[in-house]
């Protein structure tokens, strides 16, 4: 059997463009930069790039395609974002209408798509420090939550920020802390820690997207911005069209996770 977390970025994309892999991403290719993925017409491509500058947490920009063009040519140029994805989601109107795994035949000439840092980039970190990740150890998708924190909006975007969850043992909590905090652009140090109900988590068991996973005694609830972010705004305006990744099923860049410590800036 394959270890898959020991595939490089361009032989897991080839099982993905194959259908060979439709499963969620964490795990996979460490040491390597996952991205989100949100695709939107272009004549609301610059509104969106002043988007994720106003809020570079959970909208880390790695990239930007031209329209018509579905190579990001800064981060994996020999990559295609119509197949390479292990599975997609498209919104019409705000709503979710199709999960297919590849989007060829709904290409269209007027989209641009951006790919977003992820904090599944610093799980292999995490990992090399001795910090447990339960999600992974039980091959699950890690949960996501919208929360009462809002965005900073632009002309058109607005809506909530999202955050992905994972139980952190209590004396680890420092070190998960300084580790993801040295990148930046996969979302950085976590945005809350401890009690849910303080950004608006009701229920930690129900997460919206992704797996619950139980916490334990010795664990307190981590919580880092999360590049599903877009998926809430974009059924918050009610977008008429726009493709995403399905949440967990990332893209998977050539860059290192090297490439981008402690860099704070758009790659």
């Amino acid at each position: 059997m394959n270890d898959f977390s020991q595939l490089n970025p361009k032989e897991m994309r080839t099982l993905i463009r194959k259908g060979e892999w439709t499963e969620p991403t964490t795990g996979i290719s460490l040491g390597y930069v996952q991205a989100n993925l949100i695709i939107l017409p272009a004549s609301l491509a610059g509104d969106f790039q002043e988007f994720c500058r106003r809020n570079p947490a959970p909208l880390p920009l790695l990239d930007m395609t031209e329209p018509g063009d579905p190579r990001p040519l800064r981060v994996a140029p020999d990559a295609d974002l119509r197949t390479d994805l292990p599975r997609y989601r498209i919104y019409r109107n705000g709503q979710v209408t199709e999960e297919p795994t590849n989007i060829l035949d709904i290409w269209r000439e007027d989209l641009v798509a951006f790919l977003l840092g992820c904090s599944f980039t610093t799980e292999y970190q995490l990992l090399q420090s001795g910090v447990r990740l339960r999600h992974i150890e039980n091959r699950q998708n890690v949960p996501m939550f919208k929360t009462t924190i809002q965005c900073k909006s632009t002309q058109y975007f607005h809506g909530p920020v999202v955050v992905s969850m994972r139980p952190i043992a209590l004396q680890d909590v420092e070190m998960a802390k300084e580790v993801t905090g040295s990148f930046p652009l996969a979302h950085g140090a976590p945005l809350h820690i401890g009690d849910p109900e303080k950004i608006g988590i009701t229920n930690i068991q129900s997460p919206d997207w992704g797996d619950p996973i139980n916490i334990d005694n010795n664990e307190v609830p981590v919580f880092w911005a999360c590049g599903v972010t877009p998926q809430a705004v974009v059924q918050e305006v009610q977008q008429e069209f726009a493709i995403t990744h399905a949440p967990g099923h990332m893209f998977l860049t050539d860059l290192k996770d090297e490439d981008i410590r402690n860099n704070t800036t758009e790659f």
